[in-house]
């Protein structure tokens, strides 16, 4: 008998599915990529790269870390998990819900970010008056969410501009609160700027990267009851490739070399 909560998930995993892939090769092949939303830009010029490798068709579901860990735990039919951070795919990994330890892959930075021209891209700028909106992710689901409250903290501020706070249930929705003007500055990911509708646009500022916790991004293979996928595996090996740390240079990640 299926629970309302099985139910719930069903719906929220529907809701977040992005389609980068295409049908490639013969359609017999797939590999489906749970993917922070932190990534959605530079996942699709990985898929895109390994498509063209490899043959294999990958389909993408984007959402926060959190949300789409609890997919997970609820049995959601992910083939690969990229995170956000390394809690999330090590929350996997206690779950028995993984078939190895998670795996680095690259790291994330956090950025100030404006549409407005008039806002100056600066810690201080966020208690103007001018400021009536701060857009971040949320920190109970979103890694980048918690850099940018910690930042917050940092300066004594986190309290004292709650009022102007809103958050989005991912780095993409915040994106979408920054660009569309919704909030007059935020905090985001390095990568958001450096995306391709987005590059040059607008003003911002890198944060220090003492003043938050590491964004080591780990990826894990998730485990499913008929076994390991040799695609699925193929594609975790391929992210720590020459290539695909070319392309997640290319849009702003730390790597290890």
């Amino acid at each position: 008998m299926v629970g309302v909560r099985q139910v719930l998930c069903l719906c929220i995993f529907i809701g977040f599915v992005c389609l980068f892939g295409g049908c490639r090769g013969d359609g017999s092949k797939k590999v489906t990529i749970a993917t922070a939303a932190n990534m959605r830009t530079a996942m699709q010029a990985l898929v895109e790269a390994y498509e063209e490798k490899s043959g294999v068709a990958c389909q993408v579901i984007l959402g926060s870390s959190g949300k789409l860990t609890a997919q997970i735990l609820e049995g959601a039919p992910f083939d690969v998990f990229v995170a956000a951070n390394m809690s999330y795919p090590e929350e996997v990994y206690r779950s028995g819900k993984a078939l190895g330890r998670p795996k680095e892959y690259a790291y994330g930075k956090l950025v100030l970010w404006t549409m407005e021209e008039q806002v100056p891209v600066s810690i201080g700028a966020l208690s103007q008056d001018r400021v009536r909106h701060i857009a971040m992710a949320n920190p109970k689901t979103a890694p980048y969410g918690v850099a940018a409250k910690e930042v917050l903290q940092h300066y004594g501020l986190y309290e004292t501009l709650s009022n102007k706070l809103v958050y989005g249930e991912s780095v993409a929705q915040t994106d979408q609160f920054i660009t569309t003007r919704s909030a007059q500055i935020g905090f985001t990911a390095l990568s958001s700027v450096f995306s391709g509708a987005m590059k040059d646009k607008g003003h911002w500022m890198t944060i220090d990267t003492t003043l938050y916790s590491n964004i080591g991004q780990g990826v894990v293979l998730v485990k499913h009851k008929e076994g390991s996928r040799s695609e699925a595996q193929d594609f975790y090996d391929f992210l720590f490739t020459f290539k695909a740390k070319q392309i997640l240079k290319e849009f702003g990640y730390l790597i290890n070399e």
